[in-house]
Order: C-alpha cells, then sequence, then structure tokens
C-alpha cells in the first residue's frame, strides 16, 4: 500500500543510523582492552584476531553502505511509481468520464433514432393516406389523350358533350355534365405533334364509369383519323407504381404467368391455381426472380396456346411441380385468397389477360 511504503521511507533512513553507530561501538571495542588494569602486552595471536576482526567488521560496514544505497534507490523508485500511479488514476478517471459522456449520447442518438424510425413511419403512413385520399378525389375524372390542340375551341366541355356520346356508343340519361374540364399543363412551344391531355370531371360517378367501362372493352377509339384514348385520372405515386407493374408484364408472359392490374395499383397474379396480389412492383420482382425461366424460343412461346389442349390430360412435369409447390410456400395460411370479380369495379380495372395476349 502506497501509507506503508511512505512509513517504510520515513523509518529506514534512522535504523541505517543506529545500526551504523553500534557497528563503528564495537570497532572501537575492538581495538582496545576491556579491562586496562589487567592489559598484557599484545602477541602475535592477538593481532591476527584483532586483524581479523577488523576486517570482517570493515565488511559488514561495506554491506550497510551498500543495502542503504539500495534502500535509496529502492525509495526513489517508490516515489517515481507512487507518483505514475496517481497520474494513471487521474488518467482512468478522465477515461471514465469520457466513457460516461459517450454513453449518454449514445443513449440520446438511439432515442432519436426510435423517434425517428416512428416518425418515418408515421410519414408513410400519412403519404399513403394522402395518396390514396387524392386517387379518392379524382374516381370521377377522367382523362382523354390524343386530340389535336385547338381542336375543343373555346368551350371544352361542349366539346365532349358532342364527342363522348359519339366515341363510346353510349346514351347518358340524364344527359352528360362536367363540373370542370381543361387541358393538362402548359402548351408546348413550337408545333409539338404530341398534344396535352384533358382531364375532365364529370357531375356523375355512375358517367364516369360507364365511359371507362366503355373505353376498356373498345378503345382506342377514331376521331378524324387521331387515336382518343380514354383512361382514369390516379395520383402520381399511383402512376408510378402502375407503370413499374405494366413493365414487369413480359416476364410475367414468359412464365406463362395470368395476370391483371386492377384500381388504383394491385397485380393480381395466377398460376396452377395459386393466386397472389401484389400491392408494391418492388414484391413482385422479388417474387419473379424466385421462379427460373423456362427454356423456350418465340416459336413455342407464340403456340403455347395453341397447343394448350393437347396436354391438360397428361401428368404435371416436374418444373410444375416445383413452380406450384414454391406458389403454396407464398400462400398465406389461414386465409383464403381472393379471387377475381371483374363486376366489382370494371371501369377502373384491367380484365385478366392470358400470357399471351398482347391487348393490353
Amino acid at each position: 500500500m502506497p501509507g506503508n511504503k511512505l512509513n517504510q521511507k520515513s523509518t529506514s533512513k534512522p535504523a541505517r543510523q543506529l545500526l551504523f553507530s553500534e557497528a563503528l561501538q564495537h570497532k572501537r571495542l575492538a581495538s582496545t582492552s576491556t579491562n586496562p588494569q589487567i592489559s598484557s602486552p599484545p602477541t602475535e595471536s592477538t593481532t591476527t584476531a584483532e586483524k581479523s576482526h577488523s576486517t570482517t567488521m570493515d565488511r559488514i560496514l561495506q554491506e550497510i553502505t551498500t543495502v542503504s544505497r539500495r534502500i535509496e534507490g529502492m525509495d526513489a523508485s517508490i516515489t517515481s511509481l507512487t507518483l505514475e500511479t496517481k497520474s494513471m488514476r487521474a488518467e482512468i478517471a478522465g477515461f471514465q468520464s469520457r466513457v460516461t459522456g459517450l454513453e449518454q449520447r449514445m443513449g440520446l442518438v438511439e432515442a432519436q433514432t426510435t423517434m425517428s424510425r416512428d416518425r418515418d413511419q408515421d410519414l408513410i403512413y400519412l403519404r399513403s393516406k394522402l395518396t390514396d385520399m387524392e386517387d379518392r378525389s379524382r374516381r370521377d375524372n377522367i382523362r382523354l389523350h390524343g386530340i389535336p390542340e385547338n381542336e375543343e375551341g373555346m368551350d371544352v366541355q361542349s366539346f365532349l358533350r358532342s364527342i363522348l356520346p359519339k366515341l363510346t356508343s353510349l346514351d347518358f340519361d340524364p344527359p352528360i355534365e362536367f363540373q370542370r374540364a381543361h387541358r393538362v399543363g402548359p402548351k408546348r412551344p413550337g408545333n409539338s405533334s404530341r398534344p396535352r391531355p384533358i382531364i375532365a370531371c364529370l357531375l356523375r360517378h355512375n358517367q364516369t364509369r360507364q365511359i371507362l367501362q366503355a373505353a376498356r372493352k373498345h378503345g382506342p377509339f377514331q376521331l378524324d383519323q387521331y387515336d382518343i384514348r380514354i383512361t382514369a385520372d390516379y395520383s402520381k405515386e399511383t402512376n408510378d407504381r402502375r407503370k413499374a407493374f405494366l413493365a414487369l408484364r413480359p416476364r410475367l408472359r414468359k412464365l406463362e404467368i395470368k395476370y391483371g392490374l386492377f384500381d388504383p395499383a394491385r397485380m393480381w397474379v395466377t398460376k396452377n391455381g395459386v393466386s397472389k396480389d401484389f400491392y408494391n412492383p418492388k414484391e413482385l420482382q422479388l417474387f419473379l426472380d424466385s421462379f427460373q425461366p423456362q427454356s423456350m424460343d418465340s416459336t413455342s412461346t407464340s403456340n403455347s396456346h395453341d397447343n394448350r389442349g393437347d396436354n391438360e390430360g397428361n401428368l404435371p412435369t416436374g418444373q410444375e411441380k416445383r413452380d406450384t409447390a414454391q406458389w403454396k410456400q407464398m400462400k398465406p395460411k389461414g386465409k383464403k385468397l381472393p379471387t377475381v370479380n371483374k363486376q366489382s369495379d370494371p371501369s377502373r380495372s384491367i380484365t385478366l389477360i392470358s400470357p399471351i395476349s398482347n391487348s393490353e
């Protein structure tokens, strides 16, 4: 302990002085006679003994001196070690304070990260709610693509009242009415060959459904040698999701998977009697990546629909068995997979399409 070392240092020097004085006293006694009255003349043996005793005492004194020096050196080492220990304790205390500060900061960072994650989840939820509300507010809108610029004149609503019954071959009773109708976006500079679409908000929702249903069945329409397409109106986020779903159609056809895109952005796929819904294009892409594409050329793909009836009585192949097992693993347990109901909202949905169909 440091306290014992300090006490040893404070008492070692007087002890060395006491030993040194006792050695000198023994040497003096040895050089003189103890009784001067009975002293006799020194003999040769006495002189030799005295010399031997004196040499021994000198050696003892040298050893004492050496030990004293060593003890002094040890005292210096102990002193330096004590100082180093104090400095190390101070450094350790500083490190402990820094570690405590870092732990507190890490706790704050973790709390902020948790709050940020919760806020991100809330933001995603609010964004999805906002997109849903925007899509619902656009349910009575239709978009007309391909109508040349300035064809509508000054009154867009009157122009649409005159052409929509002709295009769709529908008898509107009561007559079709609009809340508003206009071109979308600023006018393109120069003589652009791509006209801006017209967006129209109808007063009655059932008329909107009739127009969109006719557009699904009979579109595109012809107007003065122009192809006119009529589509539903969605928010930007929903349009992006629909485009991403439609970009996966070639892979779905290659894998001979039936599919359908429904309102607002839900891809329904089915194969080997197992169906599944996808609301995120990335999930559908990952799901398609899990299937190994069958080796077939373009000729066999184009003729697969014609030859499909010849294999109806055959047993399924190994690849079909593996695909069926994989689809059953993706099927949610305890839940019944949804079935396609074409009558649910035919005006804003795409009818089920076979893998070799190019009608979409």
